[in-house]
């Protein structure tokens, strides 16, 4: 169970070691543990073996940090106080800090978290977006990370009800550029929420450290739409390595961007058509116990790292290798899945008219194919 939330110097120690770079979530748990409060832990650091080298954070900086927090109107949760997330104790590496901005009452939900495709389908936005309002109406927070396609849909879909962006920079900080209105509705409306402090631009490693928060703030973890190297994997992943259910929207074979949920359904991921299936899947989990105390030997200084993001290129590209809806190719946006021409033209931002236009030169090169109903597809 943990302590009451720290204050005064004990939380400027606690924010200053958790801030140190090296010592990460595991172990900043594990210091407390050992030592029984932060200010013994960065007492006894430099003393540890494999802990000389690190850079403790000054309290100066601490100070300034904390002067920020409360000029932007966030909160700041430390691992170990009551008020920190309850959900996230039961991981094996919760962040040893988060700042949040919003509406704090939404963590206590039970939430589900969507992710996908940064570079969707029409139908796939859709999809993300109906089932989030309809999860979010039934009482879910819907969790996500704010990035292009998939997670913005989703995020729109749960505004009215509440909704949750983990992002992998501060949360002051706008990323993707073209969601600064998104941005600004959840901080009034739901909540924005990082492990990093105010002012950060992430960097590709920050993303699927981020990826391990919203699987962990939530009780399983719905991919509509992912190809078989992508973020959205890693996240579901990380989910049943939580103990989350893991979910799973079917798409169609012919598609790139099916190839990955498709393939969690193979794996034994649960297969979801509609909010009811994920809310009675979501209504069975029974969260792990918290990780057990370590050993004073579990030390280990070497920095925090999410195995295999290497081989993520979706993740170490930054979020910058997909077209964005709009902006790039109308072919992002159609599947194998017939799509009605108006459907095409909301998600794009663009007149019917001219979606048409451009319909017809991609059915004359042979790409899409015409439906009876105003609908199209790829061939």
């Amino acid at each position: 169970m943990n302590s009451p939330d720290f204050t005064g110097e004990a939380r400027l120690a606690a924010l200053r070691l958790a801030r140190t770079q090296g010592v990460g979530p595991v172990n900043f748990r594990r210091l407390l543990q050992r030592y029984g409060d932060a200010a013994s832990a960065l007492e006894a650091l430099p003393s540890l073996k494999g802990a000389k080298h690190l850079n403790i954070t000054s309290r100066q900086a601490a100070e300034r940090e904390l002067a920020a927090i409360d000029r932007a109107g966030a909160r700041l949760f430390i691992a170990g106080e009551a008020s920190y997330p309850e959900i996230l104790t039961s991981i094996a590496d919760p962040p040893a800090a988060l700042i949040a901005i919003g509406r704090i009452e939404l963590l206590h939900r039970p939430a589900c978290a969507i992710v996908g495709s940064r570079n969707a389908s029409a139908i796939g936005l859709r999809l993300a977006r109906d089932l989030a309002a309809t999860l979010s109406a039934e009482g879910f927070a819907i969790v996500s990370g704010l990035a292009r396609g998939i997670d913005g849909a989703a995020h729109q879909g749960a505004l009215e009800s509440g909704t949750i962006a983990v992002v992998a920079g501060g949360v002051d900080h706008i990323y993707p550029p073209e969601h600064a209105g998104l941005h600004q509705a959840i901080a009034e409306t739901g909540l924005i929420l990082s492990e990093t402090p105010l002012g950060t631009r992430p960097t590709a490693r920050d993303f699927p450290r981020r990826n391990r928060i919203i699987s962990g703030l939530s009780l399983g973890t719905l991919v509509v739409e992912a190809a078989m190297k992508s973020g959205s994997l890693i996240t579901a992943r990380l989910a049943g390595e939580q103990g989350r259910e893991v979910m799973a929207v079917p798409g169609s074979p012919l598609d790139p961007r099916a190839k990955g949920t498709n393939h969690l359904l193979r794996e034994g991921a649960h297969l979801v058509e509609c909010a009811d299936d994920a809310a009675d899947i979501l209504s069975q989990v029974r969260l792990p116990p918290p990780p057990e105390t370590v050993r004073d030997q579990d030390l280990d200084f070497d920095s925090f790292t999410i195995p295999d993001v290497k081989a993520q290129p979706e993740e170490t590209a930054g979020e910058t290798d997909h077209p964005i809806p709009g902006r790039g190719s109308l072919m992002d946006l159609i599947s194998p899945v017939p799509v009605s021409v108006d459907e095409l033209a909301r998600q794009a931002g663009k007149p019917a008219g001219q979606i048409q236009a451009e319909i017809l030169e991609l059915e004359l090169t042979g790409e899409v194919v015409q439906l009876p109903g105003g609908r199209v597809q790829r061939t």
